[in-house]
């Protein structure tokens, strides 16, 4: 690698790392017996399968010069920062060499917008064009759909990239205008509406003629910047919903706002709002996985989310009417609602009490988090049915174990003993 190639790598690549909207999961793309890499089962760069495995994107733009003056964005035209730019070329060679070299299993490509949406966007189908039918490249890839372009280069894109993502970034149109005063969510949406009626319509057409090129399989996802601008959890994950529901997105991820610049727009944070984040992508799983629907994890009441405790905590926290769940009793989807049991585990309980009771010992080694649990259910050997009296002593006892006094006299984890 030349010395100019790599001083643009090192500053795209480090641009990059604010877009956090890449998975490869979901993309079913093999390798021919002449191709190169393979797509199925593989992951994103840093990010673990299902079996455990760690795997690696190569993660860059194709520009970081922008027209744009966004007001949260580290490329925009007005900050005093480094220009780079690959040619379509350099991109491809990367991705070549990289994975010839074992260091990547595919390539997530973003770039600022140079000149205009359709110039842009045109530079990114074309490597993607390249690598699939010149170098038979079969790794994942995941490409940003630029606002603004022609549906013709969003539809070439999806026959060529895995997954496509269309960034809508701030969480109301209203905000939006304020930090980024020249864009609007009119070009954001219309690349989503269109990949969404385009992966629907190949689906269908490759139902009737098996020849039929896939478009887009691993889907589209987008990302919301949280934390630049006012909007609260109950607005976040509200827009979250209907994207799924109305744009059938495969994810939304959210990025915590990292403070880049003194612009008076935006707030005066000391660092990044990594708690909040993570407790998005909680309740953002609660959502798509666990039967939850908004207003039980948010409402008007309590409109953003509880940053001490996990959202299904929380909501346990606030509804102890409902605890503790009998796990030899309860359907799936109640058993779903306890803190500390997952999707995996709760399939397992069902699926074991066919057998016989469940006891304590049965949920240990269940992949339960008992820590958690232990307050909101009963088993055939044990019943901590006080729970709707001691809420905050929970609380309590989960956010500061070692300071907090004991509250054995109240629910006696292990006093409570109610043999069936």
């Amino acid at each position: 690698m030349n010395e100019r190639v790599k001083e643009k790598l090192e500053i795209l690549a480090d641009a990059a790392k604010y877009d956090v909207s890449c998975s490869s999961s979901g993309s079913k793309r093999k390798n021919t017996k002449d191709g190169l890499g393979n797509a199925t089962g593989m992951g994103i760069c840093h990010s673990y399968t299902e079996d455990g495995r760690c795997v690696s994107l190569l993660k860059i733009l194709l520009t970081n010069h922008c027209i744009f003056d966004c007001a949260y964005c580290v490329s925009r035209k007005s900050n005093d920062v480094k220009r780079a730019a690959f040619t379509v070329q350099e991109v491809v060679d990367l991705t070549i060499n990289f994975y010839r070299r074992n260091y990547i299993e595919g390539l997530f490509l973003s770039s600022g917008i140079f000149k205009n949406s359709d110039y842009t966007m045109e530079r990114l189908v074309r490597i993607t064009k390249v690598l699939r039918t010149e170098h038979k490249f079969n790794g994942y890839i995941h490409l940003k759909a630029i606002p603004g372009a022609s549906d013709e280069l969003i539809h070439e894109a999806g026959l060529y990239a895995d997954r496509l993502s269309v960034n809508l970034e701030i969480p109301s149109e209203m905000s939006l205008k304020k930090v980024a005063p020249e864009k609007n969510y009119a070009d954001v949406y219309q690349p989503m509406n269109y990949l969404k009626g385009a992966i629907v319509g190949h689906k269908e057409e490759k139902k009737k003629i098996r020849s039929t090129p896939s478009f887009a399989p691993a889907g589209q996802s987008t990302q919301l910047v949280i934390g630049a601008t006012p909007e609260n959890d109950l607005h976040i994950l509200n827009l979250a919903d209907s994207l799924y529901a109305e744009q059938s997105l495969r994810r939304v991820y959210y990025s915590g706002y990292i403070p880049i610049s003194e612009d008076q727009r935006l707030p005066a944070l000391r660092q990044p709002p990594l708690i909040r984040e993570n407790r998005l992508y909680q309740a953002d799983w609660l959502l798509r996985f666990y039967g939850f629907k908004v207003d039980e994890i948010v409402d008007q009441q309590y409109p953003d989310l509880d940053l001490e405790v996990d959202p299904k905590m929380a909501y346990a926290l606030r509804h102890p009417q409902l605890f503790p769940i009998d796990v030899n009793q309860a359907p799936y989807e109640v058993i779903l609602r306890i803190p500390g049991v997952g999707v995996k585990s709760a399939r397992k309980m069902v699926a074991a009490r066919r057998h016989g009771q469940l006891r304590y010992e049965h949920l240990k080694k269940m992949g339960i988090v008992l820590k958690r649990a232990r307050y909101f259910l009963k088993c055939a050997d044990k019943n901590f049915s006080h729970l709707g009296l001691y809420p905050e002593a929970i609380r309590k006892e989960i956010t500061q174990p070692k300071r907090a006094k004991t509250i054995s006299n109240q629910l006696s984890l292990f006093g409570a003993v109610m043999t069936n």
